[in-house]
This record gives C-alpha cells, structure tokens and sequence, in this order.
C-alpha cells in the first residue's frame, strides 16, 4: 500500500485517536468524491447537506470502523447512501431505477469501460451527464470511479452482487463515452485502475470526547 492510500489509512487511525489535524485530512480526502456520489442520489440542491449529514454519523461512529483507506471509503459511502435514501422517504420521493437490476447479474460487460470517459469524470460537466444515467448505471459508475471502490465493495455498498454491478458500470460508462462523443470501442481493462480492497484491519480506538472534537474539526472545514 503506497501513496495516498498509505496516507489516508494513517490519517483515519489517528483521526480515532482524537487527533483534529487528521480528522480533516480524512474530510478533505474523501469529502469530493463522497460529495459526488451524494449528487447523484439527491441533486445538486441537496447534495450538501445530506453530505453534511454523513460526515456528522462518520464522526459520530469513527471508533466503531475498523480497516485501512479502501474499507474506509466504503464505510463512508455506505452511511452516505443511507443517508441520501433517507432524505430521498422524507422529500416523499424515490429514486428513478433504470431497468430490472437482477438481468446484470452473471452477465459481465466485454469491456469495462472507455478511456475518454474515465478522462473525463472528475469533472463537473461528467457528473451531471451521470445524473442522466439510469440509477443502477449512475451509482456503479461514481462509486467504482469516482469514489474508487473495487466491485465488491461497490457491491456491498448497493446490496447488489459484483457481477451486476461490474456490468451496470460498464453500461453507464459506455453511454457516457456516447455522450460525451467518445470514437472507438470501449477500452480493455480501464476499471483495473481502481485499487482493490485490501483486508489489513487496524485497531479501532475509543476515546471519550473525540466525537465532539470530531464534529468541531468538521466544521471548521
């Protein structure tokens, strides 16, 4: 484990230890890209403060995680959709689901997705082409790209099987390689990018009053 990935899974074990300084350099690490995958369950209106919302529960329950940076994000990801299903019962409206998800599964993509599409995610024009995908095809995508989970922790996150969710990305990013007027056959192998969830577990800390100071370094960010 290098890079980023080093850096964040120590930042989060310390950040258990009450240390503020790395509180936010967790927040400032995963905030974006969780942020993101918020937009596409809620909307722009809303995105921040059911994002808010999360950050406020992963704060609340950070002694209770357990693992290094990949695990972490799924955490963070999955406290973050509850969150936004939430909103989504009290605003008294579903999200809009494309298709039946249980015909993806066992029934992987030839390809996993297309170069320029994957160029072009991070940014805020390709978010909101993502929010025209279906939601099984939206979700796969943020959180397998942007969020970069791996298939089975995407899979988890959704309650879904790896296999549907592997095909549901590779149907959302093919799409989005048409829209945005992608030439050329998808690409062989581009998801292989995304780091694989590792399973180094580390220590989980309990410390009284590191929620409060938590929540304090939150907002002052």
């Amino acid at each position: 484990m290098l890079g980023d990935d080093a850096e964040l899974t120590a930042a989060v074990l310390a950040a258990q230890d009450g240390d503020e300084t790395a509180f936010r350099t967790v927040y400032r690490a995963v905030h974006p890209r969780l942020l993101g995958y918020v937009r596409t369950l809620v909307g722009d209106p809303d995105a921040e403060d059911v994002a808010s919302e999360a950050w406020l529960q992963i704060a609340r329950d950070l002694d209770r995680f357990s693992g290094d940076a990949d695990r972490f994000r799924g955490w963070a990801a999955r406290i973050a959709r509850n969150r936004a299903l939430d909103h989504i019962r009290m605003r008294g409206r579903r999200p809009a689901i494309g298709g039946d998800e249980t015909e993806l599964t066992g029934k992987p993509g030839e390809a996993d997705t297309a170069d320029e599409a994957m160029e072009s995610l991070a940014t805020g024009d390709a978010l909101a082409l993502i929010a025209q995908l279906p939601q099984d095809q939206a979700e796969a995508v943020v959180l397998r790209v942007v969020v970069g989970l791996d298939a089975k922790s995407a899979a988890l996150t959704l309650g879904k099987r790896p296999g549907a969710v592997r095909t549901a990305a590779h149907r959302g990013l093919k799409r989005l390689a048409e829209l945005l007027g992608a030439d050329g056959p998808p690409s062989q192998g581009a998801l292989d990018a995304v780091p694989p969830q590792r399973e180094r577990r580390g220590p989980a800390v309990t410390s009284a009053g590191v929620t409060h100071s938590r929540i304090r370094a939150q907002k002052d960010m």
